[in-house]
């Protein structure tokens, strides 16, 4: 199966942060990750406080979040790294960990997303911002949710709680 093949593979994958330093994704291990392609100028933009909300509730019991700005839909995340981060704190004063923008999809896309869209047994290009990937705590992709998904409405709450509780999904 081709999940199986792919699971922990996400920790492979080094990032640069919305500060510019390199973050290995491998940090996460032993924790849920919920990882979001986001922008600044979306109707979904508001997803950000529900995001905050999500990792408010969670974090004390292993969730992290990882935003990926990008710009493919609709040239919606315009601005530079600082801009995104200002943006981010002085309107949603987010506590989850921001990324540096990134290509999702096309040519261009980043290899993060390339696995996540292609070899993590949830296939198919993101459609628009706000699509979220779940990841256990071995670094396996176990969900996919829409860009309208609600972060916390129950559909991704019920899934978090499930990879919070996972036990079997610690590595040895």
């Amino acid at each position: 199966m081709q999940a199986e093949k792919s699971a922990g593979k996400v920790y492979e994958f080094e990032m640069k942060t919305i500060d510019g330093k390199t973050r290995k994704l491998s940090a996460y291990k032993g924790h849920p990750l919920l990882i979001v392609n986001t922008a600044s100028l979306c109707g979904f933009t508001p997803q950000y406080k529900d995001l905050e909300a999500l990792y408010e509730k969670f974090k004390n019991k292993g969730l992290s979040i990882a935003a990926f700005p990008a710009n493919e839909f609709g040239a919606q995340e315009p601005g530079c790294d600082a801009d995104i981060k200002k943006f981010c704190m002085t309107k949603y004063s987010i506590s989850f960990d921001l990324y540096s923008k990134i290509s999702v999809k096309g040519e261009a896309i980043h290899p993060l997303y390339k696995h996540l869209t292609v070899e993590s047994g949830f296939p198919g290009e993101i459609p628009w911002n706000f699509s979220k990937f779940l990841v256990n705590k071995n670094g396996k992709v176990v969900a996919r949710f829409a860009p309208d998904a609600n972060p916390v409405g129950t559909q991704i709450v019920a899934a978090v709680e499930d990879a919070l509780a996972d036990e079997s999904a610690v590595e040895q």
